[in-house]
């Protein structure tokens, strides 16, 4: 039986790691018979099961240390239930590697993309659609030398909610019942 979850409850089922060539065959081990998936003790609802993903690499060297040191800090101040998989893993997420991306998160359906013109070379930009309204990703190494010192401000400027190395919805799986997509800049 479905399990009624208000809009805020917020349970990861699932976390990995992943390289470019078995990625798509982790995302493929995610999926399961309808109900398989248990929140609170029933199934949880087809239309709040949401994949995301870091665009950006992480910094295992980083991350590697920060484990250590908080595994060590946790040992000493005897830490109840102390569970060193997801310490590992949330040190790894919030290691930065090499930023390729930097992610503009609009949460604005109606935002005009035509807003973007002049801001980046659209040529830097992939745009993913989700259900809120938009990620807008800018590829460093490709913003051409005339905006490199004035996109970030700019986009900013148009009503940007968040920034930064942040997660976000996987085109062609499903975020709560709409699946998002990349969009073609013209």
């Amino acid at each position: 039986m479905p399990v009624n979850l208000k809009s805020n409850d917020k349970s990861q089922l699932r976390r990995f790691l992943s390289d470019k060539d078995r990625l798509f065959n982790k995302i493929e081990q995610l999926e399961a018979k309808l109900g398989a998936y248990k929140v609170k003790g029933g199934a949880a609802p087809q239309d709040s099961l949401v994949l995301y993903i870091n665009p950006n690499p992480r910094g295992l060297k980083n991350a590697t240390f920060n484990s250590i040191i908080k595994l060590t800090e946790s040992l000493k101040n005897q830490t109840p239930n102390l569970n060193p998989h997801q310490e590992v893993m949330s040190a790894i997420q919030k290691s930065v590697g090499q930023k390729v991306y930097l992610d503009f998160d609009i949460d604005d359906k109606d935002f005009d993309l035509n807003r973007l013109e002049g801001v980046v070379n659209p040529d830097a930009l992939s745009v993913v659609q989700t259900r809120g309204g938009y990620h807008v990703l800018v590829k460093l190494a490709a913003v051409n030398a005339e905006f490199k010192s004035t996109f970030y401000k700019k986009m900013l400027a148009l009503g940007v909610d968040q920034t930064g190395d942040q997660l976000l919805p996987v085109p062609g799986c499903t975020q709560g019942g709409f699946m998002p997509r990349f969009i073609e800049m013209k």
